[in-house]
Formats: C-alpha cells, sequence, structure tokens
C-alpha cells in the first residue's frame, strides 16, 4: 500500500487483504487500522461494512481474472487458452499462501445469496464460466454450455483440494479438464470453421 493512496484505495486494499487471510467477519477496528482509517472515516466512504465487502471484491477482481485468464492478444487455440487457465491457477497454488478462490470463499462465509458481496462472487464466477463458454464456442465443441460448467467446477474443486490438502496441485487441474476436453473432442489446434 503506498503512502499517496487515498483513504479509499487504503480500506479497498486493507479489506481486500483481510477478508481473503481471516474472513469476512473480521471486525471494523482491524480494518480501519490496518487501512490507517478512522472508523468515521470509513463510514462516510462506504454506507456499511457490506458494501465494503463487495467493493473490495470488485476491486480485485480483474487482477485476479487477468492472473488467471489469456489475454485477447494470446492468439493459441481455444484448448490451450482453456488450459493455460488451469496451469495458472497450478503455479499461484505452488507459489504459497494460496487460500481458494476468494470468490467462493467469500460466498460460502457468507451464506446469503442476496448478499451484495454475494452478487459480486456470483459475477466474477460467471465471467470464468463464460471465458471457458466463449473459448469452447470458438472450438466448436457440441455442448459449450455445459461443459463451459464442468470446467468451472474443476477449477472450484482444484481450489477447494489445494486449500484442504494444504499443498500444491501438481497438475491435477490441468489433467482433469485435458481428460474433459478430450472427451468432449476439444483437441489442440482446432478452431470451428465458419460457414458462410
Amino acid at each position: 500500500m503506498t503512502t499517496s493512496a487515498t483513504p479509499r484505495e487504503r480500506l479497498l486494499d486493507a479489506a481486500g487483504e483481510l477478508f481473503y487471510r481471516d474472513g469476512v467477519n473480521i471486525g471494523v477496528d482491524a480494518l480501519c487500522k490496518a487501512a490507517g482509517v478512522s472508523k468515521k472515516s470509513m463510514y462516510q466512504l462506504f454506507r456499511s461494512k457490506d458494501e465494503l465487502i463487495a467493493e473490495s471484491l470488485a476491486s480485485r477482481g480483474p487482477a485476479y481474472q487477468s492472473l488467471l485468464q489469456p489475454g485477447a492478444e494470446d492468439d493459441r487455440s481455444p484448448r490451450e487458452r482453456i488450459l493455460t487457465v488451469f496451469e495458472r491457477q497450478d503455479s499461484v497454488v505452488a507459489a504459497g499462501n494460496f487460500l481458494g478462490c476468494p470468490y467462493v470463499s467469500t460466498a460460502v462465509e457468507l451464506k446469503n445469496p442476496e448478499h451484495p458481496g454475494s452478487v459480486v462472487a456470483r459475477h466474477f464466477k460467471q465471467q470464468l464460466t463464460d471465458f471457458f463458454h466463449r473459448e469452447l464456442v470458438k472450438a466448436g465443441a457440441e455442448d459449450p454450455g455445459t461443459l463451459a460448467i464442468q470446467l468451472t467446477i474443476i477449477f472450484d474443486g482444484a481450489s477447494a483440494r489445494a486449500v484442504v490438502k494444504a499443498q500444491p496441485l501438481a497438475g491435477i487441474g490441468v489433467t482433469t479438464a485435458a481428460a474433459l476436453l478430450d472427451a468432449a473432442g476439444v483437441r489442440v489446434g482446432e478452431l470451428a470453421t465458419q460457414v458462410s
């Protein structure tokens, strides 16, 4: 956290780190202390702790997505682009300090699907499924909707396993996703042909 950061930015940064590490039930006093912001200032910037939970998740979303998903400039095949997500997940887990997917963790902890934090978590989880879906459509997969959901389940299951086992994934997500793609006929280098 830089000293030139605004109180709002400091709160979002501190909340993102503390909620991920300690859970969303951490107290407002601890959040404000970590951010170097008074409680009065926090409530002037955010209507509630619930709003801070949602906004801290949303502020970290794009960076988390770009950490996992290949960019538009990556011109590899859809299969390779999909497997990149699992390879990157493997690397993130192996680097240490992995505490699970922040969106799943938050939604599970909140237990309320209508909570603003759960709504943000659902939005970002849907974006991962949408990424898989777009790639599967490009690959000409027969049922891209179902396959995209299955890939998301593999991703979330691998995340949960990494946390529960407290050890690296050692490629299990990659090989499981590859097996699913193989079974669906999504091969390396294949792209759906466009009919004009």
